[in-house]
């Protein structure tokens, strides 16, 4: 028996310095297609994901919340792997970098560079960023801040341990340029390229001594390892690598097939990464991935912005596979993704609910209507069947080619896009119609035969997307799940089998209002929630007091917001000449005659927002009162429009 060929990929390993927002998800959601995919082809993969754990960052955060750094990184490394797990992904082994058999691993791989003279100890004076960790020189900084986070630097000095990137440069340069497909997009490869090796690499700074939480260094016990010898040597120690390269699966799986990580990493794993393999003498991973970021509408998810959205409360909305089918559809191969709960109604009932969900259930439904559930021989082919067919194998090379190439979103589409060749058959073939006449018999059969063998053929291709709403679809056809070499040539389903009795509907569809309410209303009341009580209240300066500027407005016109029922839409005169929009959630104390020709006060440099695709550039004033109920503040009438509140 010949063996299976092996696959190993890996995720970058999660930082442990809080729960992971939803865009962090996405690289473990994305890996997990990958991976399920290269298994269905028959593939022995090694999936590997887990959490980097130590660092200033993390003392301070332990720190500020009174634990040790282990209870803190064992708090936050037990969330990221239960959304790891609450997201059904199929990882093999999930490393975290406190782990023992790491630990020993990445001393012996520390102590064997600098005896080999690639590590050497020095000191350090320069910029230092706390939460990247990371130096810089002046003329690196952006605006004098930090040109990864835009976060202040402050000056540092420190006896320090370096590993000798300089002396790999060229190697590294020949290695990146001979292997065309090693960094990958090919942006990604001419930006380390043109931007950070051929300008020159400076060696790196491998070892920290103002902060104990970190791997000692085995010889110099007031050094800890720094991050990158550190989290980068993950993707070998959790396959047993020891400094003399030994452990069995080590030798089975590596080099890796793919990293799959985020773009702003993507120097640390084609340069630090790859060197730190050449002074060691072992193999270079194949390729590099650098995916984009999901944004939520057009910014990056932080919780200064108030923007972050969760794993657990989406699936708890719309399920885990409607989560992984979004998070694989919306984000471009190059370019960034969106997410917000608006956009995901419209993606869940469109494509989940509509396309797919009602394709499996009108034909189930017509199987059992009109033979009692039993699948037919397809013995009466007409018009149409050939160009399903070949649509059918099209969607399967495409879906093929796509994920392949990690252009994740182009193989959903190519999904997709076949079943809706598969609605538009039933228009064209019209199977009521057939019903009504005795011998158009055999040609009813043979349409729900390839029916349901387009909706085998799509829950094999979901399988790596949506792998419950698959398995249904096979629980719904009265079939195991179907394998991939099952598929490769259309008429493989076997009649004579019965579908199940009932049509159950995988995806039902949204009321968007209605779901959009209820979730303002959540985070209205978990704000208000949050809100400290009076004799409770933090003291700001009259710097930060002055930075809100507030304007006195006359509404100029309001209407409610048609898609939630506790906005009003207000025009506002603020006297710059230009109207103002305003959205507020006050809907359910105000009707706009209220409002029309009243003053009120305005937060005029608040950021814009958009809200149930409203645009609000601004927010009004208004005060809590008892019983829930909310009190617009009205200025003297004859104030002009556009003075300032002080």
């Amino acid at each position: 028996m010949c063996e299976k060929p092996k696959f190993y990929i890996t995720t970058a390993i999660a930082y442990t310095s809080r729960k992971p927002h939803i865009g962090n998800s996405y690289e473990i959601v994305l890996t997990d297609a990958i991976a399920r995919y290269k298994r269905m082809q028959g593939y022995d993969v090694f999936f590997l994901t887990g959490t980097d754990e130590h660092g200033q960052k993390i003392e301070e955060y332990a720190k500020d919340a009174g634990v040790s750094p282990k209870e803190y990184v064992d708090k936050v490394a037990g969330e990221i792997k239960d959304i790891c797990n609450l997201l059904n992904t199929t990882y093999d082994h999930f490393i975290r970098t406190t782990d023992e058999y790491h630990e020993k691993a990445v001393q012996k791989i520390f102590k064997k560079l600098y005896d080999q003279g690639d590590i050497y100890k020095s000191e350090y004076e320069g910029l230092y960023c706390t939460p990247c960790e990371s130096f810089w020189t002046e003329s690196q900084l952006v605006d004098g801040k930090c040109p990864d986070c835009g976060r202040e630097v402050k000056k540092a000095k420190e006896e320090a341990y370096f590993l000798r990137l300089s002396k790999y440069q060229k190697q590294l340069e020949e290695f990146i340029e001979s292997n065309e497909n090693f960094i990958y997009p090919e942006a990604r490869k001419k930006e380390m390229l043109n931007n950070f090796i051929k300008p020159g690499l400076q060696d790196l700074c491998v070892s920290r001594t103002s902060f104990k939480w970190g791997i000692p260094v085995s010889f110099d016990d007031r050094h800890v390892v720094y991050v990158w010898i550190d989290a980068l040597s993950n993707y070998i120690t959790a396959l047993g690598y020891d400094s003399d390269g030994s452990g069995e699966k080590y030798k089975k799986y590596w080099p890796a097939d793919v990293h799959i990580i985020g773009k702003d990493i993507v120097r640390f794993h084609t340069i630090y990464w790859p060197i730190m393999l050449m002074a060691l003498g072992e193999p270079l991973p194949k390729q590099v991935y650098g995916h984009p970021w999901l944004l939520f509408g057009e910014d990056k998810m932080s919780k200064s912005r108030g923007n972050v959205i969760y794993a657990d409360d989406l699936t708890s909305v719309f399920g885990v596979d409607a989560v992984r089918y979004y998070l694989l559809s919306e984000m471009p191969h190059a370019n960034d993704g969106s997410i917000t709960y608006e956009a995901m109604i419209e993606r869940f009932n469109s494509d989940l609910a509509n396309t797919l969900g009602n394709l499996v259930n009108r034909t189930v439904a017509m199987q059992n209507k009109y033979f009692g559930g039993v699948i037919q021989s397809p013995v009466c082919h007409g018009d149409f069947d050939g160009d399903l067919k070949e649509c059918a194998k099209v969607a399967l090379n495409d879906f093929d080619k796509n994920i392949s190439e990690y252009k994740m979103s182009d193989a959903v589409e190519s999904v997709m896009k076949f079943a809706r060749r598969c609605n538009k058959y039933i228009d064209e073939t019209m199977p009521w119609a057939l019903a009504k006449d005795e011998s158009q018999k055999e040609r009813l059969g043979t349409v729900l035969y390839n029916l349901l063998e387009g909706i085998r053929i799509l829950s094999v291709l979901i399988a790596p997307i949506m792998p419950e709403a698959s398995l249904k679809i096979a629980e719904q056809l009265g079939i195991e799940p179907a394998t991939f070499d099952s598929i490769q040539d259309f008429g493989g389903l076997e009649a004579g089998k019965k579908v199940t009795e009932k049509a159950v509907p995988l995806f039902s569809r949204i009321d968007g209002d209605k779901l959009i309410a209820e979730l303002q209303a959540k985070k209205e009341a978990e704000k208000k929630a949050e809100q400290p009580k009076i004799e409770g209240l933090a003291q700001i300066g009259i710097d930060d007091f002055m930075k809100v500027e507030l304007r006195v407005a006359q509404v100029k016109d309001c209407e409610p917001v048609k898609r939630a029922k506790k906005l009003l839409k207000l025009t506002l005169e603020d006297g710059t000449g230009t109207d103002r929009i305003v959205a507020s959630g006050i809907a359910q104390w105000y009707s706009p005659d209220d409002l029309i020709g009243k003053k009120v006060i305005v937060v005029a440099n608040l950021k814009p927002a958009v809200l149930c695709g409203v645009e609000s550039n601004g927010m009004i004033l208004a005060a809590d009162c008892s019983d829930g109920d909310v009190k617009v503040l009205f200025p003297d009438p004859s104030m002009p429009n556009g003075a300032r509140i002080r």
